[in-house]
């Protein structure tokens, strides 16, 4: 049986199991795209967030 059987026997098959796998892969997708637009928001203001001076201003 080749992949793209093998595929359509475990997820496309039924509704079900499909809907399962569009919710797991938002769910994933989601969280993978906020951390990595997260850090990119980070590099790209380095010393200019609070987190990066917060300690010229603490005592």
């Amino acid at each position: 049986m080749s992949l793209s059987g093998t595929i359509y026997n475990s997820i496309f098959k039924r509704t079900s199991t499909f809907a399962l796998a569009c919710v797991g892969a938002t769910f994933f997708f989601e969280r993978t795209f906020d951390l990595g637009s997260e850090y990119l928001f980070d590099k790209l203001n380095e010393g200019k967030l609070w987190k990066h001076i917060k300690h010229n201003y603490e005592q």
